[in-house]
């Protein structure tokens, strides 16, 4: 049995109770952020810049030294064969996924040791040559290339398995791993890894863990915060920090490798990681369903955690919108009929039999409810890719569609579309899509909005608008992108004045000269 769906829905009550959080009004939430919250962001737009120049801008070029002949000679003695100064080579490093950012790096280095980055840090200190740490540069808001002519640090070569315990399902390996490559080695092994994003073949788990990436299993298996066991890191002076611990237990002062997750290479760059893998499950089944409203959107995942509980491992939505997208530009079919709303529901277990009753359950129960008005199960491979496919492919499906600005928002989940709602409302015919998808298990919504070109006078409008909203219902202006290069200057929406502060205090012990990633994470005033 591969796969079964439903062509004549069953039909129940017409409309759908709105099922809320406890406490929670319908109206603002009862305990709104401080008033300073967002002080220094609306500074920065009411003035102190030109008119037309966004805080996401680049600020001006720092104090720093510019390469020279002398080092490029050190470069090259130390890294022979791996000094790249090609500018046709130096292109793909230069820009961003997105080709929104493009830097103008003369140099590129491909260490293979941590030994090499620790060299390379040392000497970038002493001459104050500052320098952008890349992995697989599939970042969404800047930080992964230069903004001016930093030196990039590529971590491509450093590709390194150094150890898998089969007993524990612990990991070790370099910085450099493209986390696609870490599954299939896994998979061979009986164990997955924990993490699974839509750039899996070409991002790296150094960079995934800078960024404390979140992806499509943090519902099932939780952050990199608590999967990553301990890291190698070299501190800007050439130092290296050896905290590549194995212990899933380790309560000896303070846990320092925090302090490099999420901190997207402006405190140290992550040479080698140990994480925890999960075993493989036996059996995974996939429902990608449709609904008529969010609000049964999110009873269908109430509805979920209670009668799939332990198995299920993934619960990703995605609009109307997203779904023309993505027949427009990359030609996939819908599998069920059009829908306002579709959900992609993934279990994950260890007994066939047991999973697909309960799930089967699960479906019986919320057409019968009208919650789900038409769907498709997959439990084959190929099936299961296929419809996996439409929720990690809109991404792509958006670059063909003209510019994008990107909004990675995290809110209470009650919340999290009608951000998408009020943004279209407010933007009227200004924008070409304004589209909505996101992991519902964990509060994370994706909100992208397209123009044919790039358009400052569309940014102005979308900027601050979308911060001052997520700030008005305490969400995070980034709940797993990072802030980079782009976001930079909107931290105080999401954090005090006093946090922000004490990040800058941090910054300036671990990188006094700040030559690592700088213009990126924290904003221009603690620069």
């Amino acid at each position: 049995k591969t796969a079964f769906r439903w062509l004549s829905p069953l039909k129940a009550a017409s409309s759908v109770a709105k099922t809320l959080s406890p406490g929670f009004s319908g109206g603002l939430l009862q305990t709104p952020r401080p008033a300073s919250s967002g002080v220094r962001c609306q500074e920065l737009h009411a003035g102190g810049r030109s008119p037309t120049q966004s805080p996401s801008a680049a600020p001006e070029r720092g104090t720093f030294s510019r390469v020279t002949p002398e080092d490029l000679a050190f470069f090259r003695e130390l890294l022979p064969g791996r000094t790249i100064t090609d500018p046709d080579l130096l292109e793909a490093c230069n820009v961003d996924w997105l080709k929104s950012v493009k830097g103008s790096g003369e140099v590129l280095l491909k260490p293979k040791t941590t030994e090499e980055v620790s060299q390379i840090l040392r000497y970038c200190n002493r001459g104050n040559l500052a320098v952008t740490p890349q992995g697989g540069n599939t970042g969404l808001v800047g930080g992964s290339v230069p903004v001016y002519d930093e030196i990039v640090l590529s971590t491509a070569l450093m590709n390194n398995v150094l150890n898998f315990d089969s007993a524990s399902g612990i990991l070790s390996c370099q910085a450099g791993c493209v986390l696609e490559s870490l599954s299939v080695y896994l998979e061979d092994r009986d164990y997955i890894m924990p993490l699974d994003l839509g750039a899996k073949g070409s991002c790296h788990i150094g960079g995934n863990v800078a960024t404390n990436a979140g992806g499509l299993r943090l519902l099932r298996y939780g952050s990199l915060r608590g999967t990553v066991l301990g890291l190698e890191v070299v501190l800007a002076d050439g130092r290296v920090l050896d905290c590549l611990t194995a212990l899933r237990k380790d309560n000896t002062g303070y846990d320092l490798k925090q302090l490099f997750i999420g901190s997207e290479g402006t405190l140290g760059v992550i040479t080698a990681v140990t994480i925890l893998c999960p075993r493989k499950p036996k059996a995974v089944n996939v429902a990608f369903l449709g609904c008529e409203s969010f609000e049964q959107l999110l009873q269908t995942f109430q509805r979920c955690r209670g009668m799939l509980g332990e198995i299920l491992s993934a619960f990703e939505f995605l609009d109307r919108d997203c779904m023309r997208l993505l027949n427009t530009h990359l030609k996939l079919a819908n599998p069920i009929t059009d829908c306002p709303f579709y959900i992609v529901i993934e279990t994950s277990g260890s007994n066939p039999t047991h999973d697909e009753e309960k799930l089967h359950q699960f479906l019986e129960e919320t057409m019968r409810s009208s919650l789900v008005t038409d769907g498709t199960v997959a439990t084959e491979e190929s099936k299961i890719k296929a419809l996996w496919s439409l929720r990690e492919r809109v991404t792509e499906a958006l670059t063909h569609d003209g510019f994008t600005y990107k909004y990675d928002i995290s809110l209470p989940v009650e919340r999290i579309y009608q951000l998408v709602t009020d943004m279209r409302e407010h933007l009227g015919d200004r924008a070409k899509s304004v589209v909505g998808y996101g992991h519902v298990g964990d509060g994370n919504l994706h909100l992208n909005i397209t123009s044919p070109a790039k358009d400052p006078a569309l940014l102005a409008s979308i900027e601050p608008f979308i911060y001052e909203w997520t700030a008005r219902f305490r969400g995070s202006i980034s709940a797993e992108h990072g802030l980079g290069l782009k976001k930079r200057n909107y931290i105080y929406y999401s954090k005090s004045n006093m946090a922000v502060d004490l990040m800058g205090s941090i910054k300036i012990l671990l990188d006094p000269k700040g030559i690592l990633n700088p213009y990126k994470t924290l904003p221009d005033d603690l620069q």
